[in-house]
C-alpha cells in the first residue's frame, strides 16, 4: 500500500515536499514515481526513480524545479517541488512498479491515493 502526503496550498514561486510511504513491502527493485492529474486533464508523468539508485527521470515541464529522492530509513520516496507555478496545480499520485522503469501511466503497477497541490498566482 502506498500512502502519499504533503500536498497543500502554496503561492507561486513557493515550495512543497511530497512523500510516498510504502507499507507491507520493501521497495527493493521497485521503480517509484509521481504522476499528476489536473482538473479536466489526463494523468501525466512527473518523475520516477529506481529504489536502488541510478538515474531519475523527469517530465520536461518539471526539470530543474522538482527533485525525486529515496528515503531508505522511512521506506518512502519524496518529491521536492520548488519554484512552483499555477500550472503545477493538480492531484499528485505516487506509483510503483517492480523491476521496470516508470515513465508513463501504462508502466504503473501500483497506485497510491492522491494528494492535492494547489498553487495560487
Amino acid at each position: 500500500q502506498l500512502q502519499a502526503y504533503g500536498g497543500g496550498l502554496v503561492q507561486a514561486g513557493g515550495s512543497l515536499r511530497l512523500s510516498c510511504a510504502a507499507s507491507g513491502r520493501t521497495l527493493s527493485n521497485y521503480f517509484m514515481g509521481w504522476f499528476r492529474q489536473a482538473p479536466g486533464k489526463e494523468r501525466e508523468f512527473v518523475a520516477s526513480i529506481h529504489w536502488s539508485g541510478g538515474s531519475a527521470y523527469y517530465a520536461d515541464s518539471v526539470k530543474g524545479r522538482f527533485t525525486i529522492s529515496r528515503d531508505n530509513a522511512e521506506n518512502a520516496v519524496n518529491l521536492q517541488m520548488n519554484s512552483l507555478k499555477p500550472e503545477d496545480t493538480a492531484v499528485y499520485y505516487c506509483a510503483a512498479r517492480y523491476g521496470y522503469r516508470i515513465v508513463a501511466v501504462i508502466n504503473v503497477e501500483y497506485w497510491g491515493q492522491g494528494t492535492l497541490v494547489t498553487v495560487s498566482s
